[in-house]
């Protein structure tokens, strides 16, 4: 189920909607269809060691340090 944002032309109010099928979003303040869609940013997250390319969570996608990632460039202060 996508998620739009929108801002309306009736009222100016920005707000997200769930989209269903052929569905058409209104707005929730004053109830228009009358909407402009506005351009939506979107992170994706990886799931596990699969996604991360075999390291485990956490750790540095480059060598594997615990420390997570960037630490293999950082100064041991041990």
């Amino acid at each position: 189920m996508p998620i739009f944002e929108y801002i309306c032309k009736a009222c100016e109010h920005g707000f997200e909607a769930l989209v269903y099928g052929n569905q058409k979003a209104e707005c929730p303040r004053c109830h228009s269809r009358k909407l402009v869609q506005q351009l939506s940013v979107f992170a994706v997250a990886a799931k596990g060691a699969a996604s991360s390319g075999g390291a485990a969570a956490g750790e540095c996608g480059s060598c594997g340090d615990p420390r997570g990632p960037g630490a293999c460039g950082m100064r041991d202060f041990d």
